[in-house]
């Protein structure tokens, strides 16, 4: 998606053997658990057999859900068996490097891209992305010891509020 900020290299926490990885709304703890609510706005594929089959089997689901958004459909397709059938490796990346307005990195040090998921309008979007810049300048130009501590932190979201 284009409303993503990406502040450092994320290849580095990437999964080695995933042949699908996606960022989420809001993460379980574990990268494998389908319970994870993953967003479809930052993926990572490897192009196989496995992983082009299941593309497929997305697509095609299209029809199985009119009127579903790809995300949506994705949720109700990452139960199907078809995914063990093919043996197709998914794995949900954790918020504390893929964060987002949903659930925001906690540590600084860690954070890899930041999303304006859980938000509407494009204003509000705007405003929160500047400030998420603005924090992550602020904390760029700390001493290291003070990056190391941790002690900086997101100011967002402040117009993106996720209601559940």
């Amino acid at each position: 998606d284009a409303d993503i900020m990406w502040f450092r290299d994320p290849f580095p926490r990437f999964y080695l053997d995933a042949d699908f990885q996606i960022a989420c709304d809001h993460f379980s703890g574990s990268s494998y658990a389908l319970e994870n609510n993953p967003n479809g706005g930052f993926n990572f594929v490897r192009s196989n057999n496995r992983s082009i089959e299941f593309y497929k089997f997305w697509y095609s689901s299209r029809e199985v859900y009119p009127g579903y958004h790809d995300q949506d459909v994705l949720n109700r397709i990452k139960y199907d068996s078809f995914l063990v059938d093919i043996e197709l490796k998914m794995q949900f990346l954790n918020t504390a490097n893929f964060g987002g307005f949903c659930e925001p990195s906690k540590d600084l040090n860690q954070v890899c891209t930041m999303h304006a998921n859980c938000c509407f309008g494009l204003g509000n979007k705007l405003h929160d992305l500047k400030v998420a810049l603005e924090d992550w300048k602020l904390y760029m130009s700390l001493p290291p010891i003070l990056k190391r501590s941790s002690i900086s932190s997101w100011r967002v979201p402040q117009n993106c509020r996720y209601i559940a």
